[in-house]
């Protein structure tokens, strides 16, 4: 998620289990500050873009080292707080801090590598956009108002953003269920047999979701709306080009976005070079995540992305109505 949710949630986490024992503050300062500090791996630079990408959210992010690291932190933030006797609170609500960043990261597309050492698979529910105001908006508010009031009523509106976020998060799930409950239906009638179907919401919300469904020599891209439940599936297809990766069978590069897009990847061709897009992010033409792995017989060393046009806000709520 991005780093507002990430900051919010951490700081609300430690507010909620340092109640009175510090100042509401202090907790907040602290819960940021460990919110955010998975994050600090996008500063490492691994080389190239596609090692950048699929190192992202793996040891920063891994449960158990997490919970390794969570005593230290709270024995010196103990002293540097000088509360020595709440060395114990303070572990656990860094703890906690710590692993609900990669939990929330969880809920997105990307793919979030938890299990290290003992697995590297790059998890993901795809529930969640990397930004829902429905998600920070309540938690934030209700942080803000327990800085303001410093007192019991504060406390317990903090304890009530952090459960109204959570259920958001629930339902976040049980929208993509039945989204992909209706969409399989509608392929179904259709006469479509994909070999794989993702559905991920779209911008900002949790009512309309983008569903990519992949064949072995076509993907096709279509919108299902919550509030339009009986609209008829318009998918548009586009040929994936799978002889462009035949190539590049073996390489490093190429492998590795195939495995951590989970299959959801197709190729171009630009004059020399071939290109790799994850299609799980972004949306046909324009995807998060597109890399040239140069000509087959002489493949990039170190792979760059190419540069994707985001939509502007503007553009992305017209979308959005227009799919409701």
């Amino acid at each position: 998620m991005d780093s507002l949710s990430q900051l919010t949630l951490g700081a609300a986490v430690t507010v909620a289990v340092m109640g009175k024992r510090v100042p509401v503050w202090q907790a907040a300062l602290v819960g940021a500050i460990a919110g955010t500090l998975p994050d600090l791996d996008v500063f490492i630079d691994h080389g190239d873009a596609i090692r950048n990408m699929t190192l992202h959210r793996t040891e920063s992010h891994a449960l158990i080292f997490l919970t390794l690291i969570a005593p230290l932190l709270g024995w010196l933030v103990a002293g540097a707080m000088r509360s020595r006797t709440h060395w114990r609170g303070w572990t656990l609500a860094i703890w906690l801090a710590l692993v609900t960043h990669p939990l929330l990261d969880l809920t997105t597309v990307y793919g979030t590598q938890l299990g290290l050492p003992l697995t590297d698979f790059p998890y993901a529910i795809g529930s969640m956009y990397i930004v829902d105001p429905l998600y920070t908006l309540p938690l934030l508010i209700a942080l803000l108002i327990a800085l303001w009031r410093r007192d019991a009523v504060g406390l317990r509106w903090n304890r009530m953003g952090l459960l109204v976020s959570t259920l958001y998060l629930g339902w976040s799930m049980v929208a993509q269920h039945i989204a992909t409950q209706h969409i399989e239906q509608d392929l179904a009638q259709q006469a479509v047999q994909p070999e794989q179907v993702l559905v991920t919401p779209t911008a900002f919300n949790t009512l309309v979701w983008r569903t990519v469904i992949m064949t072995p020599d076509r993907y096709g891209e279509a919108y299902w709306s919550l509030l339009s439940p009986g609209r008829p599936l318009r998918i548009s297809w586009h040929d994936r080009q799978p002889e462009l990766f035949v190539p590049f069978k073996g390489q490093w590069h190429a492998e590795r976005v195939a495995w951590f897009s989970h299959g959801f990847y197709a190729m171009q061709q630009q004059g020399e070079r071939t290109l790799i897009s994850d299609l799980r992010m972004g949306e046909e033409p324009n995807y998060t995540f597109t890399f040239n792995l140069g000509a087959p017989q002489s493949p990039e060393v170190a792979p760059q992305r190419e540069p994707s046009l985001r939509p502007a806000l503007g553009e992305a709520w017209r979308k959005l109505l227009e799919r409701l």
